[in-house]
């Protein structure tokens, strides 16, 4: 593809609308409690700022299904950005028309104005070229920085560029993108992928993409369950897609055919029930009894997967280790963030409950690069090409 990158187009001055995701967590009085998607923009912010452009900020919030819903409203974002600039922030909750243009247009150099929630209009996840138009018509120039929501192909990010002659990739998306090709398409080696995460049905076209590419996968989590029967061996009462271990075992049998090393756990930690405070006991893999659960990765197994990291010079990593959210079975996860911050290599990071395990592990600061996607990631490894990614490609 032939991307450009906002710092290769002329915005000095112009009208610059930026797609953003703010789609962040807030509590019940409407307060954000991770603003982490809001800062992960600055860089892009600031530089339009730095060029005098006039901002307009798009967004989605939630699933509203296309119409206004207060407890989604992008007002408390607007208010937490006015905060983290030190400057003004002007939120327009008008409908898209002519009194949201004279609002834009009399925006001056350096202001930013934050339209409310996108997914208000029907229009934007049906990817119509009206409200495509209607976003156009309020810039001079589009900028793409919402890299977790590039695997939908909606108005704000796709049909818009059809109307707006110099679109480009904001720093966030250009980090996304640029990150990912280290790894994926020259990587140093050895490379390997670390992927975990309760189903195999969520990462089979992942597992099957990235065969050709990697030197090892580790595979813990629920998944880990399935590939475990498919060496036929008992895994008691835990997570199992019965209809998945045949291709399992296909995974298995084309990584052998490859020299692609799956490493399965060697020991896990099971519980009678699914519990922080079940009562646990660490078994070897081949013997999980008939009453048990496995909700983490035992000892040896961390060891196994330390020292596979250690020798590592790239990996990428999505996915837990096991039922993490629990603090009595989360030590696989938390040890697994830990090496790959103490390895010294390139490690990438993707997907909602990796990013929260690395950050309450303590070790964010030590990762190469985090990904703000989770669906979007997924969909990379899988091999495919992302809408909002396309679209820019001009």
């Amino acid at each position: 593809m032939t991307i450009k990158y906002i710092d290769k187009v002329n915005i000095k001055g112009k009208r610059v609308m930026v797609r953003v995701d703010y789609n962040v967590p807030y509590d019940k009085s409407m307060n954000i409690t991770d603003d982490t998607r809001i800062t992960a923009t600055l860089p892009t912010i600031n530089y339009c700022l730095k060029e005098g452009c006039k901002i307009i900020l798009v967004s989605h919030m939630g699933r509203p299904k296309g119409k206004p819903v207060p407890e989604m409203s992008l007002r408390p974002v607007a208010e937490r950005l006015s905060k983290i600039l030190g400057k003004p922030v002007l939120f327009i909750d008008k409908p898209l028309g002519d009194e949201v243009k004279k609002m834009t247009d009399a925006l001056k150099d350096g202001e930013i104005a934050l339209l409310e929630n996108i997914r208000y209009y029907a229009g934007e996840e049906k990817n119509d070229p009206e409200l495509g138009k209607q976003l156009a018509a309020l810039c001079d120039v589009y900028i793409n920085d919402a890299f977790a929501a590039a695997h939908r192909g909606h108005s704000s990010n796709d049909a818009i560029t059809k109307f707006v002659k110099e679109c480009a990739a904001g720093f966030l998306l250009e980090n996304e993108i640029e990150y990912f090709k280290k790894a994926m398409d020259n990587p140093q080696r050895p490379l390997g992928a670390i992927i975990g995460g309760a189903k195999v049905s969520t990462k089979l076209d992942a597992l099957k993409n990235i065969l050709s590419k990697v030197n090892y996968i580790i595979i813990g989590g629920g998944m880990a369950f399935t590939f475990l029967k498919a060496r036929g061996l008992n895994v008691g009462k835990s997570l199992l897609e019965a209809d998945l271990v045949g291709s399992a075992k296909e995974i298995m049998d084309e990584a052998a055919k490859k020299g692609v090393e799956i490493i399965l756990p060697v020991d896990i930690i099971v519980a009678p029930e699914f519990d922080n405070n079940s009562p646990a006991t660490v078994v070897p893999a081949d013997r999980i009894p008939d009453d048990m659960i496995g909700l983490d990765v035992g000892p040896a197994s961390v060891k196994l997967f330390n020292d596979k990291i250690k020798s590592s010079k790239t990996v990428i990593w999505n996915g837990p280790m096991g039922a993490f959210e629990m603090p009595n079975f989360a030590g696989g996860t938390n040890a697994v963030a830990k090496a790959l911050a103490d390895s010294g290599c390139l490690s990438i990071v993707g997907g909602g409950d990796s990013v929260s395990a690395v950050n309450q592990s303590g070790v964010a600061d030590k990762i190469s690069y985090i990904s703000t996607g989770g669906g979007a990631w997924l969909e990379l490894l899988e091999g495919k090409t992302l809408p909002g990614i396309a679209a820019l490609d001009k």
